[in-house]
């Protein structure tokens, strides 16, 4: 066994995997479909010269411990992005609002290479013609356009806690202070802000808890049939 091929096998992909994660963040946020020619043809390329790469560097039958090696790559950057919130933010990104109080926010469009093109063609998906319209509007990590009209403004609701870490932005834009935060937790019997899945505040005051916790007595499996038994 050649242990410097062996060392090939191993770093390459996983150079390779980080380098396409940073490349992807780079080009921006869209859906498979609403990618263009251009963007189509770069995605394939990038994808082409990783494998060139490895493949030319690592020889033999090295290239299938290669492929195990870029697979658990993978699978472990899935694992850590449903653990952290810090690193599903730095992997896969977070919602970008791009309309505020019905204005277009164009910093935010170009940080993410997004056009007013996007902006118009997606609105349109909605069946939304008339800008007038938009309240709020967002993109999602996954490229989706997320949309908030301003006859349904009292829908929205703004997150206080996710994954037990407090929201300090959305707190301070609402106002609320962490002792606030902590007296209503505990009026919903939660003592320690660690035990919040997701905590969400409504315009019209209330308070949405989810505990990691969620203490369900009856569980329920379901049969092939739909059906539903304990």
């Amino acid at each position: 066994m050649d242990l410097y091929e062996l060392f090939q096998a191993v770093l390459y992909p996983i150079v390779v995997f980080i380098l396409l994660i940073i490349l992807v963040r780079l080009v921006g946020k869209k859906m498979l479909g609403q990618l263009t020619f251009f963007d189509f043809v770069t995605g394939i390329t990038l994808g082409n010269i990783g494998g060139a790469f490895v493949t030319s560097e690592v020889k033999g039958n090295y290239v299938l411990l290669s492929s195990v090696v870029f697979a658990g790559m993978a699978l472990i950057t899935g694992f850590i992005t449903l653990k952290s919130v810090t690193a599903r933010k730095l992997i896969e990104g977070e919602p970008i609002i791009v309309i505020q109080n019905g204005k277009i926010l164009e910093h935010n469009m170009k940080s993410i290479r997004y056009n007013q093109d996007d902006l118009v063609m997606q609105l349109r998906d909605k069946n939304i013609f008339d800008m007038t319209e938009v309240d709020l509007a967002m993109i999602e990590p996954h490229g989706t356009l997320s949309v908030i009209k301003k006859n349904a403004k009292h829908g929205i609701s703004t997150e206080l806690v996710r994954d037990g870490r407090i929201q300090e932005l959305n707190l301070k834009q609402l106002n609320k202070t962490h002792e606030w935060l902590y007296n209503e937790l505990m009026k919903h019997g939660v003592k320690d802000v660690n035990e919040v899945f997701l905590a969400a505040l409504n315009k019209n005051g209330n308070i949405y808890i989810d505990t990691r916790d969620d203490k369900i007595e009856d569980v329920y499996k379901v049969k092939d049939d739909d059906s539903l038994i304990e």
